[in-house]
């Protein structure tokens, strides 16, 4: 540590010595995510100076980093910039010369996100197509992007005064100041090194009152009349798959990534986080194509669980495979055994940069790993083997030669406490908030959290919750500004003050991008009045927000 803090006092005092100063700004946004992007674009739009730093070398987030079947649950939820997005999205297809791989008449899109004849905008995309249409937004913007800036998580890293941030250093030394300041990034590192009081896993079910919380193995709740959630049913495996190293010998140890323990009690809290995966961006086109490869240090017995799902009955891909423009996919994880690696994630929220590049590595391996397997090991079933081995990995949608993305699907890091905690009432409409900046549709969502054997002696998933909501439902502005004792000029839009399970509903894309501008309005505002973003009168807000054609409800 001392080693560092010298480090950095020499890098402090070289900046010096050469003149480099500060650089001051209206609005400085840390995360170059979906809501980053969206925020940026309104900050401008609202002749604020705004700069917007991404720590790798890549826009997007999950939007330009695979997941191109967007979660919306109600398009009619969708406001402002983020429709213009997929308004950008539909303009691009429209162009004959972006239709390299197949006729735009060849290709069919299905399920939530099927645009229908005559609608303005379109749901689903390849990567560099998201990427593309950001770049042109951000084009007729006055925005200053920086890439490959880490911030510093040390005390060193923001600086505060009076209750307000005033700067954010960089890992490299560079400084920026500003009235306000925004998180954006799915882990909520700037939140926390600012002090913003946050959480990391589950809550228990009495902590809101809620019945979708906590371990979820064997939880059957009722959410809405005619509605019932089996969460502990789907992602699950076939009834009666052996988890022992040697079949029925407790002693010989367990497979790789089951949990020693059981899953817990019912409803009660935990620190786990629900699984990653990579959202897979795949084609069946020869001329574009990446066979499979059995990555290096490959270990069979990794994947032993899966070869004994299919032998207890398993008998389809475990994917969820949705079509792209272009013969490309948006492929995510489905049954027992797929591309979640459940429970390799619990450090990740709260891990310095390079145990988190280890655990996307890891991650990146292991599914690396699981396509190889499927496409072509011996003990997966040849119908199984003959559908995975025809895709592959794009050539020409990342940056990487193997054709994988450096973006992990992180579903959940930490997520802030502030004065108003998003819950399953609210998503279910029995509680409604009278500060709407934008609305959420999806279902309450949560992948697997852990591995474990149950009861009988077999393996089981458990975390798994697929539960309706009433309709859209509003989000409130107390969820993305921290308590006004903590810091008086934040803004987190993406890491919101929400329950696990209400989490699980907000954290989709669009909304993230209708959060972000949302953010931006009021911090524009609150630079013009020179108050705190507590402070901020909803009714002015409010004018605004639909002034941008936010919908509210």
């Amino acid at each position: 540590m001392n080693s560092i803090r010298i480090l950095l006092c020499f890098l402090m005092l070289i900046f010096q010595l050469t003149g480099v100063k500060a650089q001051e700004y209206d609005l400085v946004i840390y995360g170059g995510t979906s809501a980053g992007v969206a925020a940026a674009i309104q900050a401008s739009r609202m002749d604020k100076s705004v700069v917007l730093i991404e720590p790798s070398n890549r826009l997007g987030g999950l939007t330009t980093g695979g997941l191109g079947q967007t979660d919306i649950g109600n398009k009619q939820a969708i406001g402002g910039v983020s429709r213009e997005f997929y308004q950008g999205i539909k303009t691009y297809y429209n162009q004959a010369e972006n239709w390299k791989w197949q006729k735009k008449e060849e290709y069919k899109d299905g399920g939530q996100t099927t645009t229908a004849e005559g609608e303005d905008a379109m749901w689903t995309f390849e990567p560099s197509a998201a990427l593309t249409v950001y770049q042109q937004m951000l084009d007729q913007e006055d925005v200053t992007v920086v890439y490959g800036e880490r911030l510093l998580r040390t005390d060193q890293g923001v600086e505060k005064s009076n209750g307000k941030i005033t700067s954010i250093q960089m890992e490299s030394g560079k400084v920026f100041q500003g009235k306000m300041f925004m998180d954006a990034t799915y882990e909520g590192d700037l939140m926390a090194t600012a002090g913003v009081s946050y959480t990391v896993g589950r809550e228990g079910n009495k902590k809101y009152k809620e019945s979708l919380n906590g371990v979820q193995a064997n939880y059957y709740a009722p959410t809405l009349e005619n509605h019932v959630s089996r969460n502990a049913i789907n992602h699950n495996f076939v009834p009666g798959v052996d988890p022992y190293i040697e079949k029925g010998n407790p002693d010989s140890g367990l497979l790789p990534f089951i949990s020693l323990k059981g899953p817990g009690i019912d409803g009660m809290g935990d620190n786990k986080v629900q699984a990653y995966c990579f959202r897979m961006c795949m084609t069946d086109h020869p001329e574009n194509r990446i066979p499979f490869e059995k990555p290096e240090g490959y270990d069979e017995l990794d994947y032993e669980l899966l070869f004994r799902n299919y032998e207890a009955g398993e008998n389809s891909v475990p994917w969820i495979n949705s079509s792209m423009p272009n013969r490309k996919t948006d492929t995510n994880n489905r049954a027992g055994f797929s591309t979640d690696f459940i429970g390799q994630n619990y450090d990740y929220p709260e891990a310095s940069y390079e145990e988190r590049e280890k655990i996307v590595e890891a991650h990146r391996k292991y599914q690396q790993g699981l396509m190889w397997t499927l496409a072509y090991h011996p003990r997966i079933p040849e119908k199984i083997r003959n559908e995975v081995s025809r895709w592959g990995t794009s050539k020409d949608e990342f940056e990487r030669e193997d054709g994988w993305q450096n973006q992990l699907y992180v579903r959940e890091a930490r997520r802030m406490i502030s004065d108003l905690v998003m819950t399953q009432h609210h998503c279910e409409g029995l509680e409604v908030v009278e500060d709407a900046i934008g609305l959420a549709a999806y279902g309450m969502d949560s992948h697997n959290i852990q591995r474990y054997v149950d009861a009988n002696g077999f393996v089981q998933n458990e975390g798994n919750v697929e539960a309706h909501v009433g309709g859209p439902y509003p989000i409130s502005y107390r969820s993305i500004v921290p308590k006004k004792s903590e810091a008086e000029n934040l803004f987190v839009p993406v890491c919101v003050s929400a329950s696990h399970i209400a989490f699980g509903s907000i954290r989709m894309e669009p909304v993230f991008m209708v959060l972000g501008q949302s953010a931006a309005i009021a911090a524009s505002l609150a630079i013009d009045e020179g108050i705190a973003v507590q402070d901020l009168e909803y009714a002015t807000l409010k004018n605004s927000l639909l002034k941008y054609k936010q919908r509210l409800k």
